[in-house]
């Protein structure tokens, strides 16, 4: 049967660009599915505030009248002007095990791409680094997260007969937490704290961590410009950012150090793992799927760590050790046994080092590919 594509034009159509991986990772036990709102959100022009600086297109594959792929090419301007690279991106990428479905999505997002004037296209990657990105290339046996994409074995291969390449790869870290904090972490924590003046902020709502939230973004984008392929957040999407995430969170899992003058010196964003509460739930709130997610973010025996800086003039000088010992403490509190660490650049050897300190395995790595133009 022929193979063809279809532009996502209407909400009817984004709709079902968004289900798709519902029914093409049904019965997978490792898959984790999206939360449908969030997803709508980010995807939506008039939501999500990326589209004042990034041009889209979505589509489809079809097979007769079945849908057998997706996939999404993204063009941020702010990234080009930052790196100097006309590239585009691709994101929400999947199909079936058919490489001609494959091949047709990715031929018609790389002519949009060369037609809108870039000399080359990469992912996957979302609209900036706090969507999704990096093609799971390990760790197929092990169960998805929130944050992070999971893909079928022969994902990669197929894109590399396309004629990608690795561009950069991700780690990521099964990490065991014990029942007491390590001495070593106790002693560099408690010396860095008197030493620097610093104090961490005892946060006891949810609605705490609000007066920080802009602050913390502020130190994100500072603490991340470096990194592969980061484009710092705008004002509109911190707004956004905060109004999604910040209203739901559990604050004993926000971990924040203070300077002195009550400035933000560091700060470590982690959550109770959602993973097995979103297979439940379907990645939906209604009509009972919030019941699961609730009971998850109270009580659960994984921890996600989503992200985790230090200010640049007090990194090297043990304030990341404040962080260990305040989130392994609640780890500790609340019965947690098993933290999740979020990707890594396999070239950040700073923040892999980190997790000496305890029993711990890398179980998964994910990569960007790169494809230029001729």
């Amino acid at each position: 049967m022929s193979i063809h594509i279809e532009e996502v034009r209407t909400k009817k159509q984004l709709k079902r660009f968004i289900e798709f991986p519902n029914a093409l990772y049904k019965g997978d036990p490792c898959w984790v599915p999206s939360l449908y709102f969030d997803e709508m959100a980010t995807l939506d022009p008039k939501k999500n505030p990326a589209f004042d600086f990034c041009r889209t297109r979505y589509f489809l594959a079809y097979k007769g009248k079945e849908i057998v792929g997706r996939i999404a090419g993204i063009i941020n301007e702010r990234y080009i002007e930052t790196w100097k690279n006309k590239y585009a991106r691709f994101g929400w990428v999947d199909f079936t095990e058919d490489f001609g479905v494959a091949e047709a999505l990715f031929r018609t997002v790389e002519a949009w791409a060369k037609e809108q004037g870039m000399t080359g296209i990469q992912g996957p990657m979302g609209f900036t680094d706090f969507d999704k990105e990096g093609m799971l290339v390990e760790g197929f046996d092990e169960l998805g997260t929130l944050p992070t994409i999971y893909n079928y074995p022969y994902y990669p291969g197929y894109l590399e007969r396309l004629g990608y390449a690795k561009e950069a790869d991700w780690v990521e870290y099964r990490i065991h937490i014990p029942a007491t904090v390590q001495p070593d972490i106790l002693r560099i924590a408690n010396i860095a704290e008197r030493r620097l003046k610093l104090k961490v902020v005892r946060l006891k709502r949810s609605k705490d961590v609000l007066p920080y939230a802009g602050k913390i973004f502020k130190l994100l984008n500072e603490g991340y410009k470096d990194l592969f392929g980061f484009v710092p957040l705008s004002a509109r999407q911190i707004e956004a950012y905060t109004k999604q995430y910040f209203s739901f969170i559990n604050p004993a899992f926000i971990k924040l150090v203070v300077d002195g003058s009550d400035e933000l010196a560091a700060v470590a964003i982690t959550m109770p793992s959602l993973s097995k509460a979103l297979r439940k739930s379907k990645g939906n709130l209604l009509p009972f799927g919030f019941l699961h997610l609730l009971k998850a973010i109270r009580r659960s025996e994984a921890l996600d760590l989503y992200l985790i800086t230090v200010r640049s003039d007090l990194q090297g000088k043990g304030v990341n050790a404040i962080l260990m010992r305040e989130a392994q403490q609640a780890c500790i509190d609340h019965g947690i046994k098993t933290v999740y660490a979020a990707p890594e650049l396999e070239t950040n050897r700073n923040v892999r080092g980190q997790w000496k300190y305890y029993e711990n395995e890398q179980h998964k790595r994910r990569r960007c590919y790169t494809k230029l133009f001729r």
